[in-house]
């Protein structure tokens, strides 16, 4: 199957899960998980004419920033951040999905006011309850934001979450309406008025876009088995 195949087969399953809400599949924004693979087969992905793609580690994120600088990618930031490696993060970035505590804010927003710049955000929610998931907890995601409100380069448009895995998609599905419900409780804080959802992988995409996914976050299905 050739990269283009599998776009045009994920494109397929996307367009009819959104159908089945009424949404457009424009609507969802793929996000094209990149992480371990060389920016040579980012190249090749490119070339079919994607242009969104998530790193999960800092160094790997900007080494590729590097090598493709002049392309039209956007770069979409889905790993744990540590404090200490803010400054990494603070330009070329589209979109920072998991933004999970009050003093990483607090350090993007300085290095952010250095660079005169802005970023866009996700607060990461950990809808699971897993103890090795980052994230706040559901019941904390009103105070964070309402403690971020002061920062003013810091822009949170939406939540994200890692799902539990399970051979069973089905199994999932409360915890991403989980998401949704509490993004449309949170939305009086946010960006707009229609939050931005970052949920579904590779195993369990069509229900969180049935379940009002704006951004799937896809690996395996694109690039193969990880090493």
């Amino acid at each position: 199957m050739t990269i283009k195949d599998r776009y045009e087969h994920i494109q397929e399953r996307l367009e009819r899960a959104a159908s089945r809400t009424g949404r457009p599949a424009s609507d969802i924004t793929l996000v094209a998980v990149s992480k371990t693979f060389p920016a040579s087969v980012v190249a090749r992905h490119h070339a079919v004419g994607h242009i969104d793609f998530g790193e999960n580690k800092i160094q790997e994120l900007n080494a590729k920033q590097e090598a493709l600088a002049r392309s039209d990618v956007r770069w979409h930031f889905i790993g744990h951040l540590q404090r200490n490696k803010a400054k990494f993060l603070t330009r070329g970035v589209h979109l920072f999905h998991a933004l999970d505590s009050l003093r990483l804010a607090g350090e993007l927003d300085k290095r952010l006011e250095s660079d005169g710049a802005t970023l866009d955000c996700l607060v990461q929610v950990n809808v699971s309850g897993e103890e090795s998931k980052f994230g706040v907890e559901p019941t904390d995601a009103r105070k964070l934001l309402t403690d971020m409100a002061s920062f003013q380069r810091i822009r949170v448009h939406g939540f994200m979450t890692l799902a539990a895995p399970t051979p069973d998609p089905e199994r999932v599905r409360p915890q991403f309406a989980r998401l949704r419900h509490l993004a449309e409780e949170h939305a009086d804080l946010m960006e707009s008025s229609k939050p931005l959802l970052s949920m579904g992988m590779s195993g369990d995409f069509e229900v969180a876009v049935e379940e009002g996914a704006t951004h799937i976050r896809i690996g395996s299905l694109l690039f193969g088995d990880r090493t």
